[in-house]
């Protein structure tokens, strides 16, 4: 698909914008997912409401998120700052701070500009404080601002998280989907993505009754509309990592008049971009630089690299970081000795195809591709070359070819982690090495975890890092446990199965 450089229409401002030439803002939203939608050629599925904003504006094909996971993903976003720098990289971080360094969050701008502020769904997710949807937003829906009053609303719309209904007015047939090779060719698997595929499909009419309300309003014409994920996939592979999956994700941007509709941008872009500019359309001046940049001006345009990283999730520790050009990716794992699957409470939980894989894996069945992220440890340096390996499953970190892309890489994410985000690095607690036994000697991981909930402080070392998490077997009970969820009919209203050992403790 050919890409051509967004366009944009009368946006210099040539002084102070009043109440009523301030438009209004609407940033939509999904949870946990990658461009897998009609409008971005995805197999099998159709989302009508998204592509028609998609065909309004500009559908971005290179956009990124900063974090892999929710909170940090939107701390970042609701800030403009990456997330370790505002010190809010730990997902689920219990003790919070105010955000440092005069940094304020883009709802208090936006109110202190005179506009609406409110967020018309339940989920802030912040690791800072105010973290509070009464303390970052005056409202829950626009229809409450004053007359003549501009609205800044953010909306999300969570089906897209891992639950999955399936969609009795358009069920997808597994043979219409496609697989990333990374993933085994399985009847399971497929049915697995499919059921995902069809919960978005859900949504997307979600996203289609909101820009009808817009339009039945007669708000359209003057509504700035971004569309985005706060980050990828909820596959094994995606949501907390950072290949492409975990991090890569749809960003739509629509403003009639000013922007220019049919575009398709290629340019390296950020979900904390969306943060600068519209702040930029609001004639808004934060008090402090952010890191992302307006999507109006050139800096985006000459963007050479984006930069993710991720930290603990929950009580599973790890942490790395990443660095992606057009052409490549390295990502630098500050814990190579930990296992990428090593023992999490919400994905055994909540991910049938992560007992698929492991059966498969203990049983010798998957490719050298597929294995490579089912092993015990990870290489310190993950290197891709992205026009020929676009799903990241070759490591050439050890290719001599690539050895000078590698130290250009290396040098600029040190620079990145030294001078952009003040890189606090992985402390002994966080490692936490010889701390617990040596071996497990319970059956799974979860379950000595619940048992020796009091003894150890889970909260601080987090979970062991024993593996594999279970034995052939007990994965094997897992999956049967799976099966008749994944298959299950359009219309059945099945309950979710409960796996065993995945309750977290509570907290103290």
């Amino acid at each position: 698909m050919k890409s051509i450089a967004a366009v944009f229409l009368a946006l210099a401002l040539t002084g102070p914008l009043s109440a009523a030439e301030r438009p209004n803002i609407l940033w939509i939203t999904i949870e946990d997912w990658s461009p897998d939608l009609s409008c971005y050629g995805t197999k099998g599925i159709q989302t009508p409401h998204v592509d028609r904003l998609a065909a309004e504006g500009i559908r971005y094909e290179r956009a990124f998120t900063t974090s892999p996971v929710c909170s940090t993903s939107r701390s970042a976003m609701m800030t403009g700052f990456h997330q370790n720098y505002i010190r809010a990289h730990q997902h689920r971080t219990e003790n919070k701070k105010p955000l440092p360094y005069g940094i304020r969050p883009i709802p208090h701008l936006f109110a202190d500009a005179g506009y609406y502020t409110c967020l018309m769904s339940w989920k802030t997710d912040c690791n800072f404080l105010p973290d509070k949807k009464d303390e970052l937003f005056m409202g829950v829906d626009w229809k409450d601002r004053e007359p003549d009053q501009p609205f800044f609303a953010r909306i999300t719309f969570g089906g897209t998280h891992r639950f999955w209904n399936r969609d009795p007015q358009r069920p997808i047939d597994i043979a219409d989907v496609e697989l990333p090779p990374y993933y085994p060719d399985t009847a399971f698997i497929r049915r697995d993505w499919a059921n995902g595929l069809e919960q978005m499909q859900l949504v997307d009419r979600e996203v289609g009754a909101i820009l009808k309300r817009l339009d039945d309003e007669g708000l359209s014409d003057n509504t700035l509309v971004f569309f985005i994920g706060d980050h990828g996939r909820c596959h094994i592979r995606g949501k907390q990592f950072l290949y492409d999956e975990g991090t890569q994700i749809p960003m739509i941007m629509r403003w009639p008049g000013k922007v220019e509709p049919k575009q398709v941008n290629d340019d390296l872009v950020m979900s904390i971009d969306i943060c600068a500019t519209i702040l930029e359309a609001a004639d808004i001046k934060p008090p402090v630089a952010l890191h992302g940049k307006s999507l109006f001006g050139d800096d985006v345009n000459e963007r050479k690299y984006t930069f993710a990283a991720r930290d603990k999730m929950d009580t599973t520790h790890d942490s790395m970081r990443s660095i992606r050009s057009r052409d490549h990716k390295l990502i630098l794992n500050l814990m190579p000795e930990r296992a990428y699957c090593q023992f999490s409470f919400y994905k055994e939980g909540a991910y049938p195809p992560l007992a698929e894989m492991n059966v498969l894996n203990l049983q010798g069945k998957l490719t050298p591709e597929q294995a490579a992220f089912m092993a015990t440890s990870k290489p310190e340096i993950e290197l891709f070359d992205l026009r020929s390996d676009p799903h990241e499953i070759h490591n050439l970190a050890n290719d001599p070819k690539y050895a000078d892309v590698k130290k250009e890489m290396l040098a600029e994410l040190n620079k990145w982690r030294t001078d952009v985000i003040e890189d606090q690095g992985v402390s002994d607690d966080f490692r936490c090495l010889g701390f617990y036994p040596q071996s497990n000697p319970s059956e799974t991981v979860g379950q000595w975890v619940q048992e020796n909930d009091g003894k150890y402080d889970f909260q601080k070392h987090g979970n062991p890092a024993w593996y594999p998490t279970r034995s052939l077997q007990d994965w094997q009970k897992v999956r049967a446990l799976w099966e008749p969820w994944v298959f299950r009919a359009p219309e059945d209203k099945m309950k979710r199965p409960v796996i065993p050992f995945t309750k977290k403790p509570k907290k103290k």
